[in-house]
């Protein structure tokens, strides 16, 4: 027997996009349900230890995000759970966001059913319903066996485009031609690191670092993170295609986010693929930790404290939606007249079969818009989306991908899945100008 339950929005995939979806869809009075396969929320930021939230600013140190993702911030400062928006000192952007994870797991789900959102954690969908071209409902799989969920207006915060997939509307995956997906990274975190004495030896040894702050300076700046140790990791000669160490300093004083694996060549929508990336990304995090215990000054009692619930997925389907930002939008620093969010962060793609990664910084005053039309898909009228899977190029996913943009796009799709429900029209026939205020209205930044 399929059990029925009834909602205006529907959003699938409880990570930051879908929090905030979720969040605003509810505050604007839409029945709101959200379905999440964990029993938790928070997405790649909790299940993959993707840390710290990277960026809310321009490299010039402009605000550009805020809203819901801004009250997340206030909410776990409060809790002590963020000291809030930091100086980078490895250099690559302007500002880093820590924040503890475990916390925001807690405060997500507050937040949400303050919003009086309802959740069904533990399920996954496997079928959509779909008639002329608009989902009808969703059925997931559950412990408690086949649940049927009808709404109005659905929201794809999947991050791999899964419903929007399974709804038949149009997707792309990879870059052009080959299809390949930048790679996968297994996290995973360290306790017990002399972070004082891994300070001291960049100060001592700045040849060794990628870093624009002057080495002058980092004596009296918080140490945030480090991208380097290029002479140990050469040395090291591991069977891991990536260039160079990467981590991130915290949640704890004596602890780090180690973001320095490296798995290609797979598909993360394809369940085989996932399986053997997996135990490759496992298998080097145990390389990557005694390769740091035994060569990294600072590491020498440090040991592996977490690793991801799964491996962290940067790319895999997208929709090929009414309008696809290019890299052009974001390295132009171009404005849209539909804009319903804006990002400071560069172009930032991890090859998919080479070592290093590619950068390109934003142009104008530092930002860019995301138009509306990126959310909607061709096809399924009924459909928005939000996150990872928003119709953009290869290229331009480099940046949208990242957790705060992430968040400022699953705040406009549930503030515009409310206006839908609440004028009675579909998510295309909404007054953008009409979302632009709700957006700004509830602190959005789109100018």
């Amino acid at each position: 027997m399929i059990k029925r339950i009834e909602a205006d929005v529907v959003v699938v995939g409880g990570g930051p996009a879908g929090v905030n979806a979720a969040i605003a869809a509810g505050r604007s009075g839409a029945q709101t349900v959200l379905i999440e396969k964990y029993g938790f929320i928070g997405g790649m930021s909790t299940a993959a230890l993707v840390y710290p939230w990277m960026t809310f600013h321009t490299t010039d140190g402009k605000q550009v995000i805020a809203g819901l993702a801004q009250e997340i911030i206030d909410r776990l400062m409060a809790m002590n759970a963020s000291p809030g928006h930091l100086r980078d000192t490895v250099g690559f952007v302007n500002t880093i966001t820590p924040y503890h994870p475990e916390i925001y797991k807690v405060l997500a789900v507050d937040m949400l059913k303050e919003a009086g959102v309802k959740l069904l954690f533990h399920s996954f969908v496997d079928h959509v319903e779909t008639v002329d071209n608009r989902i009808q409902s969703v059925q997931l799989t559950s412990k408690s066996g086949r649940i049927d969920v009808s709404g109005k207006v659905f929201i794809d915060t999947t991050g791999d485009a899964d419903l929007a997939y399974l709804s038949g509307a149009p997707c792309l995956k990879g870059r052009d031609g080959d299809k390949a997906t930048q790679p996968m990274t297994m996290k995973f975190r360290m306790r017990g690191v002399n972070l004082p004495a891994v300070k001291q030896y960049m100060i001592d040894h700045p040849d060794e670092f990628y870093k624009k702050t002057p080495f002058s300076e980092l004596a009296d700046l918080p140490l945030s993170g480090v991208l380097g140790y290029f002479k140990h990791w050469k040395e090291a000669n591991l069977p891991i295609n990536r260039d160079q160490v990467l981590f991130f300093t915290g949640p704890e004083d004596d602890e780090v986010l180690v973001n320095t694996t490296r798995v290609q060549g797979l598909d993360g929508t394809n369940v085989e693929d996932l399986t053997e990336a997996e135990e490759l990304g496992r298998k080097q995090v145990l390389m990557v930790a005694e390769f740091m215990r035994n060569n990294l000054p600072g590491f020498e009692k440090a040991s592996i404290s977490n690793v991801g619930a799964q491996i962290g997925i940067r790319e895999t389907r997208r929709i090929d939606g009414q309008y696809a930002l290019q890299v052009d939008d974001v390295v132009q620093g171009r404005h849209f007249h539909d804009v319903i969010a804006r990002s400071g962060y560069p172009i930032d793609i991890h090859d998919p079969s080479g070592k290093g990664v590619t950068a390109a910084w934003v142009k104008g005053d530092g930002a860019y818009d995301i138009p509306y039309r990126c959310l909607l898909p061709q096809k399924i009228e009924n459909l928005l989306t939000a996150g990872r899977c928003i119709s953009t190029t290869h290229e331009a996913l480099a940046t949208t991908r990242l957790t705060p943009s992430c968040m400022a796009t699953g705040q406009a799709a549930g503030s515009a899945a409310g206006l839908a429900v609440k004028h009675g029209v579909l998510p295309a026939e909404i007054d953008v100008a009409e979302l632009q205020a709700v957006l700004e209205k509830d602190g959005a930044l789109l100018k």
